[in-house]
């Protein structure tokens, strides 16, 4: 039988950090992509959900500049500088039930009442989720966006 002693170094080792919780947040940043270049709406720093996925990711804000009244798929896509597909999303396929109004009654209200889903590709597992409005007053895009693991 082993000794209380040995138990003890068994379990001290098996606790010692290994470095996987920077190695599992530098993971994560591959995924991130630019979301803010100017001043964020304080309606979309207050909202405090997540996204639920196989992670479940809190939804962060989105402040970029952008002159226009509509935003697609391809200009979103310009403004993030990303290499990703991107794709427009029903408001219905994204929110089915009803879940998410706080981020939807956000954007809306820091931009100009409409509001656009985008999915931004990183991968076969993983998206971003962008809900955007534009606040033509300011010359930006608004919104939240959140990560999702989808296995």
């Amino acid at each position: 039988m082993s000794s209380d002693a040995d138990y003890e170094s068994f379990l001290d080792k098996a606790n010692q950090d290994t470095g996987g919780a920077s190695a599992q947040q530098s993971s994560k940043k591959l995924y991130s992509t630019k979301s803010v270049d100017t001043k964020v709406p304080k309606v979309l720093e207050s909202v405090e959900e997540y996204y639920t996925s196989d992670a479940d990711e809190p939804f962060e804000p989105v402040s970029l500049k952008f002159e226009g009244k509509d935003v697609d798929a391809d200009e979103l896509k310009k403004l993030l500088g990303h290499d990703a597909e991107v794709s427009s999303v029903g408001a219905k396929e994204f929110d089915p039930k009803g879940q998410y109004k706080k981020v939807v009654d956000a954007v809306k209200e820091a931009g100009n009442g409409d509001m656009k889903v985008f999915r931004v590709e990183h991968g076969s597992t993983r998206a971003e989720y962008y809900v955007v409005s534009v606040d033509e007053e300011s010359k930006r895009l608004v919104g939240l966006k959140a990560l999702a693991v989808e296995s």
